[in-house]
């Protein structure tokens, strides 16, 4: 199964959010398929590192197993790199593409080094997200830079889709289910 992860944050004077280099770690909370156990921990991601499969049937850049049924999962991301958040709607817009073996992504944490635009052309390279939100000042042209993350989609080719929302700045996470087929 592929998984689209697309986000949605309110930004002011800042355009192309997206992480700050191609060696960013994502954050997932992973639950297994069969046994629809939920990993304890959030499970990383890195596009630059790939494991091999159990049996040499390829790569993969995450291998989880359920400790109740001890089934190998796996996800890769597809090659296209992360698309930048414009924030030009009031829409979520796609992130990047993961193809999924026997597992789903049931919450992403934005945690990690960012990299936006500012609409006076300043680029900020260590956006941090940890708290949901980021902010910063230009003194030069008095404008004010905000970014806030508080939304993000995973969606299948069926559209069944997860959204996960941000509470008060960060501090916990509230799901929604939201089917897309209707």
């Amino acid at each position: 199964m592929h998984l689209r992860l697309s986000i949605k944050a309110e930004l002011e004077n800042v355009v192309d959010l997206v992480p700050a280099s191609d060696d960013f770690d994502y954050f997932f909370q992973v639950k297994c398929n069969s046994c629809h156990e939920v990993h304890p921990k959030y499970v990383s991601l890195n596009r630059k590192e790939e494991y091999e499969v159990s049996g040499g049937k390829g790569s993969k850049a995450i291998s989880s197993g359920a400790a109740e049924c001890k089934r190998e999962s796996s996800a890769k991301f597809e090659a296209a790199p992360p698309k930048p958040y414009r924030g030009d709607s009031a829409q979520s817009e796609p992130l990047l593409v993961i193809e999924c073996r026997g597992l789903e992504f049931t919450d992403f944490d934005p945690r990690g080094v960012w990299r936006c635009i500012g609409t006076t052309g300043t680029v900020f390279t260590d956006v941090d997200l940890v708290e949901g939100e980021w902010n910063d000042y230009d003194e030069k042209v008095k404008i004010t830079y905000f970014a806030m993350f508080y939304t993000m989609i995973f969606c299948s080719p069926a559209f069944q889709s997860v959204s996960l929302k941000f509470a008060a700045h960060g501090r916990g996470l509230s799901s929604l289910i939201d089917d897309l087929d209707t």
